[in-house]
């Protein structure tokens, strides 16, 4: 029986990068990847040394999560890793963000996350672990991002739920709290320099992260040395919770 890692918003981003080095994380026989952009899936297989499997799947589709289902019942599996790395954001004043975008974020940032660790995790072993990406805004907020904020607020509870329930069977659930990183989803509001200098100001490091400051603590999480941590969010945020 092979055991995999799965990975979701592998696309790009911070999932991209989970994934180019989840070989770090364990030892798996194969890592599937999931997004919507097939073409960047498949380019991301080219680059590294293990076996994908590359299932394009939009997770705001809910049909996609019987495809998905289907895929883990037809090959003989154990799920070792889940992270739950698919999500966006889009910044617009609270009365002003349309009722579309409200629940479409509230699709791929909550619903899929609790789908993909419903139907994941009949086939995980005991000492396998769920990672959720939470944010630094699911335990603080700014203007113009009232969807995204509560999205990341409903991971952390999403993440506790699951660790109550799964945590019997020594499956543990916890997430990640990235603050400010300069990734592509960041790209518009990293260039607006008077965003950037009041986040950057309020962050006691000084800078803003890079995908590679998250690399340590989702080894950590992945691995057995985190098996007595369940139900947490671990901020990686340079230190901007911390002040006012």
């Amino acid at each position: 029986m092979k055991k995999i890692a799965v990975i979701t918003g592998a696309s790009s981003g911070m999932g991209k990068r989970f994934a180019e080095t989840v070989d770090r994380y364990g030892t798996f026989d194969e890592v599937w990847v999931i997004a919507r952009h097939e073409a960047q899936l498949e380019a991301l297989r080219a680059t590294v040394p293990f076996p994908v499997r590359v299932l394009a799947l939009d997770l705001t589709d809910r049909g996609n999560f019987d495809v998905y289902a289907a895929a883990l019942a037809e090959t003989p599996v154990e799920v070792g890793l889940l992270m739950n790395c698919s999500g966006y954001g889009k910044f617009s004043a609270v009365l002003d963000t349309p009722l579309a975008v409200n629940l479409n974020m509230t699709d791929l940032n909550c619903q899929a996350v609790v789908a993909m660790c419903q139907i994941t995790a009949p086939y995980m072993p005991r000492g396998s672990q769920i990672i959720n990406i939470a944010s630094a805004l699911s335990f603080t907020a700014d203007k113009k991002c009232p969807p995204y904020v509560a999205s990341k607020h409903a991971i952390v509870g999403i993440t506790r739920t699951f660790a109550n329930e799964l945590g019997e069977h020594n499956i543990q659930t916890n997430a990640i709290a990235p603050g400010f990183y300069q990734t592509e989803i960041n790209k518009a509001i990293s260039d607006d320099k008077a965003f950037y200098d009041k986040i950057t100001n309020r962050i006691p490091a000084g800078r803003w992260g890079c995908a590679y400051d998250l690399m340590g603590t989702a080894v950590f999480l992945a691995s057995d040395a985190s098996n007595y941590i369940n139900g947490w969010t671990i901020n990686v945020d340079g230190g901007f919770t911390t002040t006012l």
